[in-house]
């Protein structure tokens, strides 16, 4: 376990603040827009995050999980912002200075505007845009640079797909992301004005849209396009993906709608993986399924603020589950729970970190956890509603204060 890699993620758009250039920003400004707020300046992660870096080493974690904004490095196609390469030239080695190893991904969740007005996720040429990026940036940053996750959640848009099918049945669903479906006139009016602020185009297919099967098959070329083109410029790069994971549970008869869910969620995407040096999992609950489809939480079971049951066991299933499918290296690259108790979150550390440490003992290869997240931050278009931090921030001033909860990484790992 000497070499286990403990930390926290986060993610460029939602602590950065001012990602004036991505797709999500323009999103934000609509009249109608499914935002709850705007992101404003976050939490300010862009300009603080020598101070964040160095209370991650002050209580012992040894890892952080950062983006890239695409949008920042390629603000324009084909043009690449050196300042903003320097920039995050100067966050990598920060994270050397100090101990910690990084882990970056190169795509979570947002994209520049100008690749939604080419038609963004959906169109065949986001794979080669994509791999050019990536190579450009490990050409520029590699030999910082050790564990890189390509895509976040490359099966998101295959869920939102999912959650969008359900949501007209007006049904419940465990979505894994900061979803707004509370307002369906406001919605569908704010997809025509979205429309027209990318350029007009016919259809705006950000990375949290609804996706075709054609789509989904984007992603995944789009993932090896730049895994290979890393590879090239930088053969020493461990590169991997992450997959949005639930512990599918089957109940009276729902042992084929499981086996159908999961293959949705995972299966499918096996042969995509096969020459990965790691898989980036990202689990924060089950979801029950009888022969029918999904079901709601057990009726009396304790839930976090996004309406997910407090279910921290799911970690060690998914992750025994996944090994038995797929042979490589586990990083758990997201794991944790929305709360204001953060008595709640140290409980949920505990078990969880319990039931990674028995899958080492199977002598399952985890070489790492990384909780989700380091800051409370802007849970998209659920704005600063949700707490999932180790860290409280305090906006008007953006002063940080650990909770108890930042120290019970390390202090249960030790135990």
């Amino acid at each position: 376990m000497k070499q286990f890699m403990l930390g926290a993620s986060t993610a460029a758009y939602q602590v950065e603040g001012n990602n004036v250039q991505s797709d999500f920003w323009v999103m934000e400004q609509l009249e109608h827009s499914s935002f709850k707020e705007r992101s404003g300046d976050a939490v300010d992660h862009y300009h603080r995050y020598e101070e964040d870096i160095k209370l991650m080493k002050a209580a012992g974690l040894n890892a952080y999980r950062f983006s890239i904004e695409w949008a920042r490095v390629e603000p324009e196609k084909g043009r690449y912002c050196e300042a903003e390469i320097n920039h995050y030239r100067e966050v990598l080695a920060c994270c050397q200075a100090n101990g910690i190893t990084p882990v970056v991904t190169m795509h979570h969740f947002s994209s520049p505007q100008w690749l939604i007005k080419e038609g963004g996720w959906e169109s065949e040429k986001v794979v080669a845009y994509f791999r050019d990026y990536c190579a450009y940036v490990a050409a520029q940053l590699g030999d910082q640079m050790k564990y890189i996750c390509t895509i976040n959640e490359a099966n998101m848009r295959l869920q939102m797909t999912s959650v969008m099918r359900t949501f007209a049945k007006n049904m419940g669903i465990n979505l894994q992301i900061g979803v707004n479906l509370e307002l369906p006139e406001q919605f569908m009016v704010g997809r025509r004005e979205a429309c027209a602020a990318f350029g007009g185009v016919a259809a705006v297919n950000t990375f949290l849209d609804p996706c075709t099967e054609a789509g989904d098959l984007l992603i995944m070329q789009a993932h090896e396009a730049a895994r290979d083109a890393m590879k090239a410029k930088c053969p020493h790069l461990a590169i991997g993906i992450t997959l949005s994971l639930h512990d599918i549970q089957p109940v009276e008869g729902g042992e084929e709608v499981a086996r159908q869910h999961w293959a949705e969620e995972f299966t499918h995407y096996l042969p995509y993986l096969q020459k990965d040096d790691f898989f980036g999992l990202q689990n924060y609950t089950r979801t029950l399924v009888n022969a029918e489809g999904e079901l709601p939480a057990p009726e009396h079971a304790k839930r976090t603020q996004m309406e997910y049951e407090f279910y921290p066991q799911a970690l060690e299933h998914v992750i025994r589950r996944v090994h038995s499918e797929l042979k490589i290296p586990i990083l758990i690259t997201e794991n944790g729970i929305a709360t204001l108790d953060d008595t709640e979150r140290v409980a949920f550390i505990e078990e969880v970190l319990g039931g990674v440490k028995r899958c080492l003992q199977d002598e399952i290869p985890v070489i790492g956890y990384l909780h989700w997240s380091l800051m409370d931050n802007f849970e998209w278009q659920l704005g600063y509603s949700r707490n999932f931090g180790l860290i409280s921030v305090d906006r008007a001033t953006q002063t940080r204060k650990p909770k108890d909860s930042f120290y019970q990484l390390t202090k249960s790992w030790n135990q």
